[in-house]
């Protein structure tokens, strides 16, 4: 099933111009059921951060210039497969086989001619360009190359439920794909498999044929989608968003700032504790996950926030943050007013602000301005903040 003539019809973004990579083929297995995933169809169709899981490998390995490029699909997945692959050129369908080694050695016999091979799989769509270059350079010393993470967690072998004994984790290692290897050598290596069950993988195939396989340093993007919470990550990995707020300076309050508590003449006026910099934090909290703003949270007409302090508005957003499947990766503070001078206060309020958000100090950044005596906070009425925060996905 021949879908472009033209396997290089994606060309090399820069960035992988700029990478020399040596000519190889790639193969993508897709011919899986995936229904572990919970997904209402297999998974390397299904949607993950935007696009259909098959989609991110087979864009990035045409990106990289893999020629050809060949595609285990299902039985009845060309119709899936292509509407997938909406607008892309420069692969080949081949129908897969009962298991794993046989959807490989189905999309090996599809290729006429060439000397390295990267076999993927579909289930693992964030392919970086580091991986592909490393593994193709140990191919230079070695018949094949395997990307691999260390094991930090201590291991325990079960029998029943219960602790039967350890293994060393220094030596072992999880093994990640896409895997590398000389064409004629892991061609020939299917060619002689008389495994009793489906290989695992294909390193596993050439190492059962004497050849050596090399590790290289893999990568945590390469995470293998396997279950429906991992598909939890569509939601976009980068949320940004602003705050802003304004209160009255005025004689008889207490002025709170950023959470701390600073001495001046006068102090800020609102419903709450009317800390404007901690209401700024809020609202760009808010306004990063799409969450409304801080008053449809605590209406200023609530009687039970009079006073309150905004630790606890803080700390909420926070919550909602988590709950919506992001972490907080940065916040950007800027205060606004003539007096109080914020410089001898800054590190207190970065300090409190981390500890309300229970991240790294380095994570805030608290700045001060003036508007050089213009307008309400030049002449001394009232005091602004603005604030930007960023959110990662979990």
């Amino acid at each position: 099933m021949r879908c472009s003539e033209n396997s290089k019809a994606l060309a090399r973004s820069t960035e992988m111009q700029d990478t020399t990579l040596p000519e190889f083929a790639a193969i993508i297995v897709a011919a899986g059921k995936g229904l572990r995933a919970g997904q209402p169809l297999p998974k390397q169709f299904a949607k993950w951060r935007g696009k259909p899981v098959i989609r991110h490998s087979v864009e990035a390995l045409l990106r990289a210039g893999a020629d050809p490029l060949i595609i285990a699909i299902p039985p009845d997945g060309a119709e899936a497969t292509n509407a997938a692959l909406d607008g892309l050129e420069g692969f080949t369908l081949v129908e897969g086989g009962a298991s794993r080694q046989q959807s490989v050695a189905r999309a090996l016999s599809q290729i006429e001619m060439a000397q390295r091979v990267l076999i993927h799989d579909a289930a693992r769509p964030d392919l970086p360009i580091a991986v592909v270059g490393r593994l193709l350079a140990a191919l230079k010393h070695h018949p094949g190359a395997i990307p691999v993470l260390p094991i930090v967690d201590s291991l325990s072998e079960d029998i029943d439920g219960m602790m039967a004994g350890s293994a060393q984790r220094e030596r072992l290692r999880r093994v990640q794909t896409p895997q590398a290897f000389r064409f004629e050598d892991i061609r020939k290596a299917h060619g002689e498999w008389q495994g009793d069950k489906d290989a695992g993988d294909d390193a596993q195939v050439l190492r059962a044929a004497g050849g050596e396989i090399a590790h290289v340093e893999g990568d945590e993007r390469l995470a293998k989608l396997t279950y429906a919470e991992d598909f939890m990550s569509d939601l976009p990995p980068v949320r940004t968003g602003m705050g802003y707020d304004v209160h009255r300076l005025v004689e008889g309050e207490k002025l709170w700032l950023g959470g701390i508590r600073i001495e001046h003449h006068k102090g800020l006026a609102g419903h709450s504790d009317a800390d404007v910099a901690l209401h700024a934090i809020v609202d760009a909290l808010l306004g990063a996950i799409g969450d409304g703003d801080i008053g449809s949270h605590f209406p200023p007409t609530d009687a039970q926030w009079k006073g309150a302090s905004s630790d606890q508005f803080l700390k909420h957003a926070n919550g909602l943050v988590s709950q919506a499947g992001y972490r907080i990766g940065n916040v950007d503070l800027t205060i606004i007013c003539e007096a109080p001078k914020i410089g001898p206060h800054r590190e207190a309020i970065r300090a409190r602000i981390a500890d309300l958000l229970e991240v790294d100090i380095r994570a805030i950044s608290v700045k001060a301005t003036t508007t050089e005596r213009l307008g309400f906070t030049g002449r001394g009425e009232g005091i602004a903040a603005q604030a930007i925060a960023t959110v990662l996905s979990n």
